[in-house]
Parts: structure tokens; sequence; C-alpha cells
């Protein structure tokens, strides 16, 4: 069957043309690229990618099919998705239907056939930019071209976030209770709490902070999620309450930057960002480097870092941007990567075990 053409338009008036895939719905969004060879389900479901189309520089994507295993949500949350190739059928024994349908289930418009490893060097060099996907065969570009400079991401967080609280038991015998803030969170990090035996109660992004803090919890996690963490103000002043109790605190990606801005730091949004699986991190404490996961466009600034409220304990090993912070109010540090998402594949899983550490009132793991 012959697919229907498609055209990207990119805000700086680059177009491409490819073979519609999934939703032929028309789709304007920011345009992002990911460099993980793997793992495009958990991409796709990854709700930190809420209103951006995602740049696959892979070529070859949806070889293993899909399956209901690998979602970190209860849906995709990309607006789009980009590929040099996409594999007709998925080859694995755990696959249950193809890349294709799942898009088309999920109204995610997409193209294939295009140079992604040049459409990610073009994202490098002149930063990420708006975009949009059309199947159109007849448009003007200069109509869409307003449509793309409008766009902006907002109000992300309250799209993914989840309505009500939910209760995950711990796998196995339950010895500690964590309040997890479900900013964009991903269905690993629920696990990983699980398998160390916490009971993890995952509140909406707008909980006040009272309610945890009554709770009888015996730590909170701040998790990640999408947009720019300066928009979250309201967020911001219950995180700073969250801060200013004495319950051990754990932060990753999007919460590592509200909890930065709640004490009085700075973020700024990066060029292109970081989104992959094979970033190294150093831990500038016990001077290892580690490979890890990554999902971010915006970052830390580590001259806004107050010396009296925080250090930088983390760096990026490629350009030296702040990857983690410890503070200096006991039993609190975050991380920007995702050490969950097992790039590694768990090296940076130590962290969850330094959390749980800190809510028993023990020695933080090495």
């Amino acid at each position: 069957m012959r697919k229907m053409k498609a055209t990207l338009i990119l805000e700086n008036g680059m177009l491409f043309t490819g073979r519609s895939i999934g939703s032929t719905e028309e789709r304007v969004c920011e345009m992002v690229f990911n460099t993980s060879m793997t793992g495009y389900q958990e991409i796709l479901t990854d709700p930190s990618y809420a209103g951006q189309g995602i740049v696959m520089s892979y070529p070859l994507i949806g070889n293993y099919g899909v399956n209901h295993e690998d979602n970190e949500s209860s849906r995709p949350w990309a607006e789009a998705f980009i590929v040099r190739h996409l594999a007709r059928r998925g080859s694995n024994f755990r696959c249950e239907g193809t890349l294709d349908d799942y898009l088309k289930e999920f109204h995610i418009t997409g193209i294939e056939g295009v140079d992604t490893r040049a459409l990610t060097r073009i994202l490098r060099s002149q930063g990420t930019m708006n975009g949009m996907i059309t199947c159109a065969e007849h448009f003007s570009v200069q109509e869409a071209l307003q449509r793309i400079h409008a766009y902006r991401v907002e109000g992300t967080v309250e799209k993914v976030t989840r309505k009500e609280a939910q209760v995950y038991p711990a796998a196995g015998e339950q010895q500690l209770r964590v309040a997890l803030m479900d900013y964009g969170v991903k269905e690993n990090m629920i696990r990983c709490l699980q398998n160390r035996g916490c009971e993890v109660t995952v509140f909406p992004a707008h909980t006040p902070a009272d309610t945890i803090l009554s709770g009888g919890f015996d730590g909170v996690m701040l998790s990640n999620g999408p947009g720019d963490p300066a928009d979250n103000t309201e967020i911001i002043k219950e995180v700073r309450k969250l801060y200013d109790s004495d319950l051990p605190l754990f932060a990753v990606c999007l919460g590592h930057q509200l909890l930065a801005l709640a004490t009085g730091a700075e973020t700024r949004k990066m060029r292109f960002g970081h989104r992959g699986g094979n970033h190294p991190v150093k831990d500038l404490e016990h001077g290892r480097a580690y490979i890890t996961s990554q999902n971010h466009g915006y970052v830390v600034t580590a001259e806004s870092v107050d010396p009296a409220v925080a250090e930088v304990s983390h760096v990026n090993v490629n350009e030296g941007s702040v990857e983690g912070l410890k503070y200096r109010r006991p039993n609190c540090f975050t991380v920007q990567f995702h050490p969950e998402a097992s790039p590694g594949p768990m090296d940076t899983e130590y962290l969850f075990d330094r959390f749980v550490d800190n809510m028993k009132g023990g020695r933080a793991h090495a």
C-alpha cells in the first residue's frame, strides 16, 4: 500500500518531504531530537515529551514492535514522531503490534523517509525549533510559518499529571512510605521505589505541601516532567514548603529544577537539550563517571546556586552543565538525569538506595 506524502516544515523555513506514518492529522509542536538506538516506546510514553515532536537520529525504528509492558505511562505524550525508516513488522517474542498501528491508535502524527541525521545536525547547530507536519497536497508556507512561530509549549504539567492520588504497594515487605509528586512521572521510577520496600503514594502536581507533610510519609520524591520549570510558580511555592520541612527529599529532572528554583537558583533553556541514553555524567563526590539517560531542554545554571544552600554534585562530562545538586539541608539531593531509565543498565540506581538510606536514617551508599 502506497503511503501518503507528508511534509515537515521547520521554523527556519526549511522543508523536508517524506511519507506519512501514524495519524494524518496536521500537527504543530516543538521539534527535538533523541540519540537513542532503542527504547522508542519508552520515549513516546515519557510524559516529559508533552508538546514536542521527536526526531530519532538512529535510522531504523520500530524493528521490535510494541507491547503493553514497556509503557512508561498510560499513553504516549509526544505530539509527533519523525524517523528515517519505520520497520513494517516487529521481530521480537514480546511484540504485540507494529509501531505504525500504535501511532495511529493514539493519534500521533508521523513522517518517515526524512534524513533524520541531517535534521539532527540542523537542530544541534541552530537550536531546538518549532515545526509542523502536514499531509496536505497544497498549503501556504507563510501561513504555516505564522502558526509555527506562534506555538508555545505551555500547561504541560497540568496536562500529564494524574487527577487523583494513587497508592502503589511495596514489592515484598513494606519498610517505608514515600510521597511521590507527579509532574510527569515514569512508571519505572515508581517500580524502583517499590522494589526497595517502599509503599508509594503518587500525588497530583498541585497537591498542597501540607497534605504531604501531614500524611506520615518517610520521604518525598519530586518526579520528572515536561516544559519550562519557571512556568510552575504555584508548584514551586509548595516545593519550598517541602524543602523547609525535615523530610528526606530526592528529585529527578523537572523536580531537580523546581527545587533549585524554590531555593533561589535559576534555570535557562538549552540550545538543543539532552535527550538520549548515552550522556556521560561525573559524580564529583566519588570521582566516577556514569552513562545516563536524559530528557530535558532546561538546566540549572551553576553560577546561580548559592553555596550556602547547595553544591554541584554531578556535571555533564561533555559540556560541564549541572547534573546534580547536594543540598546543605540534611537528606536532600537532586539529579538532572534519569536513574530509573537503565542506560548503564543500573549503574545510577544507587541514588534510590541513597534516598532509602536517608529515610531510614542510615549511611548513604557510595
